[in-house]
């Protein structure tokens, strides 16, 4: 799967990580929906963070279709509402 971190650029990511990459996204929606900021940061922070070491970087001069579009690290709590399915911003 290739995913895009908004503002860095892309990673080919396997499926295989995407069990510890959900257990991230259901704890950054928890602090979410408890408006709980200092956490939404520590967790986007580690979301992205495992993102990086677990996908391998695409050339930046590839175009691939993500399948997936995270926020950037800096995203803000509301920014973030914006961008969320039901699933949270990991479906599945």
């Amino acid at each position: 799967m290739i995913v895009r971190i908004m503002g860095e650029g892309q990673v080919k990511l396997d499926d295989s990580h995407f069990t510890e990459l959900n257990e991230l996204d259901d704890e950054l929606l928890a602090e979410m929906e408890s408006s709980d900021g200092e956490g939404f940061g520590r967790t986007l922070t580690a979301l992205l963070d495992a993102v990086r070491r677990l996908g391998t970087p695409l050339p930046d001069d590839a175009l691939e279709p993500s399948e997936l579009i995270l926020p950037s690290p800096d995203a803000t709590l509301q920014e973030v509402r914006e961008l969320l399915s039901d699933d949270g911003l990991i479906p599945g």
